[in-house]
């Protein structure tokens, strides 16, 4: 019973599922035919590692992504330890290490600019360092610190659906109020692609922890206990 009601207390996961099936079923088919003019994003030319890179980052990326889901998921967490041990290896091994490995040469060779590509490089090291201190958390069986750290990895990882709202938003909304000429608003689209890159993980990882500090101060506050009739 008790599972039953934890698993209808998160309505959140529905949401969270659809949205990253949603993102992933548009971003990651063209890169399943392998042809670099399929490429949602530019690919540099004269640098024949950018797009192999990409295309793995995006694939690697992706699991990370999925298993993500399901290990923030309290239900499944709690009625199946043994598969959220598994998933959770999958996630480190199989996701975010290569992913943010990889994310280093596509920031690189990418057409973000030197603003947009710090941005990434940044994201994707404390992508790899919040996974990995999680890990190293739950193997001292430290759990309570394992799950903080998982928390922000899960926030960084999942910045790269929320740069493409960052992005339409900057750029539908904010651009055209500022730019008179053609010129301008192709110059402004750069930069605000770029400001996407930090607003996506900065903000996530702003709101990681204020839900860490929120969810310490709420188990640290003593319950009612319950009168006995």
């Amino acid at each position: 019973m008790t599972t039953d009601t934890t698993f209808w207390r998160r309505p959140w996961i529905a949401p969270l599922l659809f949205l990253t099936v949603a993102f992933l079923a548009f971003s990651l088919p063209p890169y399943l035919t392998l042809d670099p003019a399929q490429s949602r994003l530019p690919v540099r030319e004269g640098a024949p590692l950018h797009y192999p890179a990409l295309v793995l980052h995006i694939f690697f990326g992706s699991v990370a992504l999925l298993a993500s889901c399901f290990q923030v998921w309290p239900w499944f967490r709690g009625r199946y330890p043994a598969i959220h041990r598994r998933v959770g290896r999958l996630y480190v091994f199989a996701g975010v290490l290569p992913a943010s490995l990889l994310a280093i040469p596509v920031s690189v060779y990418g057409h973000t600019g030197f603003v947009g590509a710090t941005g990434n490089l940044m994201l994707s090291f404390l992508w790899l360092t919040t996974t990995v201190a999680g890990f190293r958390m739950a193997r001292q069986r430290r759990f309570q610190e394992h799950r903080r750290w998982m928390i922000r990895s899960f926030a960084l990882g999942m910045s790269i659906v929320v740069n493409r709202l960052w992005g339409v938003l900057l750029a539908f909304l904010v651009v055209p109020l500022l730019a008179t000429t053609p010129a301008e608003t192709e110059a402004l689209s750069g930069q605000a692609f770029a400001a996407s890159v930090w607003l996506s993980w900065v903000v996530n990882a702003v709101i990681a922890e204020w839900w860490i500090e929120r969810t310490r101060k709420r188990s640290r506050t003593p319950r009612q206990a319950v009168p006995v009739s």
